[in-house]
């Protein structure tokens, strides 16, 4: 359940209303004080706290909440139409509150941060629960040891089994759910930030658009072009997210043809290499084990880059080159006996000063405006993130204007595998 707390009614209703439409049980206080008597009798996953109310605000009830051990976990949001600057935000943080919205509240911004931090809750949540399991069951164990001292040893094996198998099951359900409250966080933190440049500009033309377009008007088509640009830069944001959010799983490895990969890239980016007179070149590359759809993301990531941060008026040129190596270094020695593979990807295009290196390879990092070149910063942080999974290196090394080349070298076997292919 979740409690909403706002002296004025009517901002009460507008928020029960948009929760309510999903499905959310709301619960309501019309001040500080009532909020306080309601949490120590009900549980609730997720405060909605309005700063400025009369007699007890809502940062004295968020450090009020602090020190009940019943509810100094509940995340709390705060919301304001009046204390919006930095200072009053800190504030909110240092007094328990996990986020701070200004007024006007964005509906669907609010039901996204609800969402998500309704579920981290319930997720930290079922975390302790299962940490008190494990410790009850430990105890259990303790118990069953002293007694089958005098049992016989049949017995003592069948019980010690039972305990095992359920402590272990245990263990694995605790590291699921930690593993799924870390991205659940991370993507809050994305929720909270990243998100709101491009629904900002949705809003602001959405505003012109209602406040002084109200008649046909050929200006309002521009906007109306920018509100879509926008639209579909979030679009793309948000796939990318899942396909950042989703490297964080099992993966299983299996022997991959690099080159069938390369080739279908190639011809799914045909039309955009046609329009731009792009020339690729491939060398021939061994076979590795890898997992197929993550390499196909880092080559079609960098690939489709080389075409986009090309050089005004310079055909696109990339070439792709492989060799083994010695060991796992970006400038290792050739060795056609090598146990790990050097992949070279080298284009002509706009380059980089070599200073921002690890600034590309950070997600939602840009060294260009969205307005210059289309992107959502996330490619190369995909691409860090794969090799990385798979025990591998990736660098690069630019100069303004001359291009850049990426330089990526892989084990061309995971584990302990005999390894003799060679190019």
């Amino acid at each position: 359940m979740i409690l909403i707390v706002d002296d004025k009614p009517e901002n009460i209703l507008s928020i029960r209303k948009t929760l309510e439409q999903y499905q959310f049980e709301v619960d309501t206080a019309l001040s500080g004080e009532e909020a306080l008597r309601k949490i120590l009798k009900q549980n609730y996953t997720l405060i909605i706290l309005d700063v400025q109310m009369p007699s007890m605000d809502g940062f004295e009830v968020a450090e009020a909440l602090s020190g009940y051990s019943k509810a100094k976990d509940i995340p709390i949001i705060f919301l304001s139409a009046v204390n919006k600057d930095k200072r009053f935000i800190v504030k909110g943080y240092d007094s328990g509150g996990i986020d701070y919205i200004t007024k006007p509240v964005d509906p669907d911004i609010l039901l996204m941060k609800v969402k998500t931090f309704s579920r981290l809750y319930q997720q930290s949540q079922e975390l302790k629960q299962m940490h008190q399991s494990l410790k009850e069951e430990v105890e259990v164990r303790k118990l069953a040891q002293e007694a089958l001292i005098a049992h016989q040893q049949q017995v003592n094996d069948m019980l010690e089994q039972k305990v095992r198998e359920r402590t272990e099951e245990l263990r694995e359900i605790n590291k699921s759910l930690e593993a799924s409250n870390h991205d659940l966080q991370q993507f809050a933190s994305v929720a909270s930030h990243d998100l709101k440049e491009p629904l900002r500009k949705i809003q602001l033309f959405g505003a012109i658009l209602r406040d002084k377009f109200l008649q046909m008007n050929p200006s309002a088509l521009s906007y109306m072009e920018r509100i879509v640009s926008s639209s579909e830069r979030m679009a793309r944001l948000i796939n990318d997210l899942l396909n950042y959010s989703r490297l964080s799983g099992d993966s299983i490895y299996e022997l991959t043809d690099f080159n069938v990969i390369v080739d279908e890239i190639l011809s799914d980016l045909e039309l955009m290499i046609l329009e731009r007179g792009a020339v690729i070149a491939v060398e021939k590359m061994p076979q590795i084990e890898a997992v197929r759809g993550q390499v196909r993301q880092v080559f079609q990531n960098i690939i489709s880059n080389a075409l986009k941060f090309s050089r005004k008026d310079v055909a696109p040129r990339v070439e792709i080159t492989a060799e083994t190596v010695t060991d796992l270094n970006p400038d290792s020695a050739a060795f056609s006996g090598g146990h790990y593979c050097r992949i070279v990807i080298r284009d002509n295009g706009i380059g980089f000063n070599e200073k921002y290196l690890s600034k590309i390879f950070t997600i939602f990092q840009r060294l260009h405006t969205a307005e210059v070149y289309e992107g959502t910063g996330i490619g190369l942080a995909i691409a860090q993130k794969v090799i990385d999974k798979h025990g591998g290196i990736i660098t690069a090394r630019s100069r303004e204007g001359k291009g850049a080349t990426f330089i990526i070298v892989l084990p061309l076997r995971q584990g302990k595998h005999p390894l003799t292919d060679s190019i």
